[in-house]
């Protein structure tokens, strides 16, 4: 009679975990799907959210600032919340490593998408000043 309660028992927890593995599998499936989709249709900034896992409008809460709009972001605003808050979340301070990490993620993810904007305004101000070679002279 015990055997057939262990083998009901041993049964009914297969198919249980059975199941749990399955949704789970296709929930990141799904997820994966829906990140590759957005990634298609969004450019470079959806590709670098795949890569990282962190939205820009996720990195702009974080850091509490606006994200960056028609190509202009304000660098010194995002490195000061960036400090203030990475130095008031230090583990030795009585912080959390898992906060201070995500602030790092976070200005990583924002420096990514403001790199690209400082590259082009700096080509487009060279254009309009006019090109000028850097000349070394030997001492």
């Amino acid at each position: 009679m015990a055997h057939r309660f262990v083998f009901t028992a041993f049964l009914t927890g297969s198919r249980i975990l059975g199941r749990s593995f399955m949704a789970a599998y296709n929930q990141a499936q799904a997820a994966s799907q829906y990140q590759r989709a957005a990634a298609k249709a969004g450019g470079s900034s959806a590709r670098a959210s795949l890569s990282s896992g962190m939205t820009l409008d996720e990195a702009c809460k974080i850091l509490n600032v606006k994200p960056p709009a028609n190509g202009q972001a304000n660098v010194e605003e995002v490195l000061e919340r960036y400090k203030k808050l990475f130095d008031a979340n230090d583990p030795q301070k009585g912080g959390s490593f898992y906060l201070q990490s995500k602030i790092l993620r976070a200005k990583e993810r924002l420096e990514r998408e403001i790199g690209p904007i400082r590259e082009k305004a700096e080509q487009e101000a060279e254009v309009q000043e006019g090109w000028k070679p850097k000349i070394y002279k030997d001492k």
